[in-house]
């Protein structure tokens, strides 16, 4: 079925499952309270780098809810911004985020060049060569993301390219894409004309 849906992108996006996740595993303050695979102090390596900001390199955490894993995110560096009325925390050298479901096993992968979380909005920013890959291997690539963590939903009105694993075909968005976070609906804009892609019955809701 081909699923073509107006070019308006102003309802919010839902794209993780889990609707804590992003904030704990991420980018809010939760982000420590998330075990670490070697000393906390070492691998975090806080302290203050100028006054108001927190500074952490190789970040590597985890977040497991109800005992188990559900995702782990590397940075080599984390900026924490705090003490105004714009609190935010910053990746400005990109990230990698693996995400995995109830059976622990891999779920799907994020990584950008750089990610920023505004806390006021309960949003997440990206941009810079951002790679969505599901496990069965489709890819979507961008130049720019954002994650509605109210809504929880996947959006962008940036030019899109979709690597279809099955079918094999590559598809090209030319206004973007809103999705949920395994991919399995995805709504698309502006297609490439000849292009087509299978969509589940179900869709996404309607746009406000």
């Amino acid at each position: 079925m081909v699923h073509q849906a107006p070019i308006r992108l102003t309802a919010p996006m839902r794209f993780f499952s889990t609707p804590i996740l992003f904030k704990a595993v991420l980018f809010g303050s939760c982000f420590f309270w998330c075990s670490c695979e070697n000393d906390v102090a070492e691998v975090q390596a806080l302290g203050k780098r100028t006054p108001g900001v927190d500074e952490g390199r190789q970040i590597v955490s985890y977040l497991s809810m109800g005992g188990t894993l559900k995702a782990r995110l590397n940075a080599p560096l984390m900026l924490r911004y705090q003490g105004d009325s714009a609190l935010k925390t910053e990746f400005p050298q990109g990230l990698f985020v693996e995400f995995f479901n109830d059976s622990i096993k891999l779920e799907s992968t994020l990584q950008a060049r750089y990610g920023k979380y505004l806390e006021a909005e309960n949003k997440v920013y990206l941009r810079d060569s951002v790679v969505v890959v599901r496990l069965n291997g489709d890819t979507l690539r961008t130049a720019e993301l954002f994650w509605d963590q109210n809504q929880q939903l996947f959006y962008t009105n940036k030019f899109t390219t979709i690597i279809q694993k099955e079918p094999r075909q590559t598809l090209y968005a030319y206004k973007g894409f809103r999705s949920t976070q395994d991919l399995g609906r995805i709504t698309y804009y502006e297609l490439k004309q000849g292009s087509y892609i299978i969509l589940p019955d179900s869709t996404l809701p309607a746009q406000q």
